[in-house]
């Protein structure tokens, strides 16, 4: 973080400064919402939560060394030589405060969101702009009221684009946000079944994640999945640009001869506006083409060449449980555990179906904020994996994966098992290893399924 004045977090929050001897011309260098984390000269801000209150590590973190505090309590005990900056609403402040910073940094934003693909959009977006630009983009997920301002608060002079996914599951918050950093170009991975118990049909997904484009100048881009049904007909009725992505007969942005590799990745022709080329995606799924096409748009429009654009989609590395491909002992583990809805968790399957193997498993989890449509829509997953013909076995784990276990079941597929929790799963996953095996872990983040994962790289023969 560049330095931010006391002066400029008074503008910013609307606050009331207390602390004896107190300069407004005093920085801050950072922000931190830990105590623990807290370095020399940080910023604390104080967070009321559901399990503690974080001003109760207020002295903790000055201690350590943190300049000062932004917090809702008035100083009962002020620590000589320390401020503390009285707001509200801690939360609000930080996103007014990271507002304010980013204000400091005239450099392009790209604003991601959709129910399905947002990690993998934005590390293929970041990907491609990376091989012409320095690129800040979002971590892990930290794509929240909290995690965004965190992130931008990652800016340095250094950075010449920013790449920020934007997560949502109830109205207003993608308003927030893009309130916080308008994008310069706003993306659509798709509509879902995501969140769609808060939010009421894929109607109300659609208007809540259209509030991305609330901030958008005129000259703004909107790029968009031209498969999508909801999104398609978006084209031509927005203020910004828009421009669509998808396959064959889907200009400006068009896969062609789509081929899967299986778990190595997919072969596809791309053609842009300016350029057609062979590419090898270095990710299972054929809907990686959309991540493709939408860093190949944007790529152009910050004039990425051909060259630039091919190194990009080549050097492509997904963010950590999202499709990784791990291989241990004569074993493939396709750990897909990061998150889960069943747009997702139906390509994580059919990705396994293509995966060369003497042996393929799925080990499948709770998918949650489905609301009453709960029970189908997981039952839907375990028809599924009956209809892709070639998986041998499949272990539901979970209060409603119960219902994709009973699917399968009564389908006909023999190897359906079911477990109620991890820890059940965890005494049936020796039965999935042996040599050649393929096996797939998939639920939603609340399920913990990196437990899984590491049970079954525990299990694997060593390499």
């Amino acid at each position: 973080m560049e330095p931010m004045t006391i002066r400029e977090l008074l503008e910013a929050t609307g606050g009331k400064l207390w602390g004896e001897g107190i300069s407004p011309d005093q920085a801050v260098t950072g922000v931190e919402t830990d105590s623990r984390a807290v370095h020399p000269g940080d910023l604390f801000v104080a967070l009321p939560g559901e399990r503690t209150d974080g001003h109760k590590f207020i002295p903790g973190a000055l201690a350590a060394g943190a300049a000062g505090c932004l917090t809702q309590q008035a100083p009962e005990d002020p620590v000589p030589g320390k401020f503390y900056l009285q707001v509200p609403d801690t939360m609000a402040a930080i996103g007014r405060v990271a507002r304010a910073y980013k204000a400091k940094f005239p450099i392009p934003v790209i604003g991601i969101t959709g129910s399905v693909g947002k990690t993998t959009t934005k590390d293929m977006v970041a990907s491609v702009l990376g091989q012409k630009y320095r690129v800040l983009k979002t971590e892990g997920n930290f794509n929240n009221e909290l995690g965004l301002p965190l992130t931008l608060f990652r800016l340095t002079r250094e950075h010449e684009i920013c790449v920020l996914e934007m997560g949502m599951n109830h109205f207003g918050e993608i308003s927030y946000l893009v309130h916080i950093a308008p994008p310069d170009v706003a993306v659509i991975t798709n509509i879902g079944d995501a969140h769609i118990e808060n939010l009421g049909s894929r109607e109300g997904i659609l208007q809540a994640k259209g509030e991305i484009f609330e901030t958008m100048t005129p000259d703004g881009l909107a790029v968009l999945n031209g498969d999508d049904p909801l999104l398609r007909p978006l084209a031509g009725k927005l203020v910004p640009q828009t421009v669509l992505c998808g396959e064959d007969h889907q200009p400006p942005y068009e896969a062609l001869s789509v081929h899967s590799l299986g778990a190595r990745g997919v072969e596809c022709t791309v053609k842009t506006p300016q350029a057609t080329f062979p590419v090898t995606i270095p990710a299972p799924g054929a809907h990686m083409i959309y991540p493709t096409l939408m860093a190949c748009a944007i790529g152009e429009r910050y004039g990425l060449t051909l060259q630039e654009l091919q190194r990009g989609i080549e050097a492509f590395v997904p963010t950590k449980m999202r499709m990784n491909v791990l291989h241990q002992g004569g074993i493939t583990i396709l750990d897909d555990g990061y998150n889960a809805n069943p747009q997702s968790m139906r390509a994580a399957l059919e990705i396994l179906s293509q995966t060369e193997g003497t042996y393929r498993a799925a080990v499948l989890g709770d998918m949650f904020e489905l609301g009453d449509l709960g029970p189908e829509l997981h039952r839907s997953m375990g028809e599924w994996a009956v209809d892709l013909g070639n998986i041998d076995s499949l272990l539901a784990v979970g209060e409603l994966a119960w219902n994709i276990y009973d699917a399968a079941r009564e389908k006909g597929m023999a190897g359906a098992l079911y477990a109620k929790d991890r820890n059940t799963a965890k005494e049936i996953l020796p039965n999935f290893i042996r040599p050649g095996a393929v096996i797939l872990v998939k639920a939603s983040r609340g399920m913990a399924f990196e437990e899984i994962t590491r049970e079954l790289q525990r299990l694997a023969p060593k390499d």
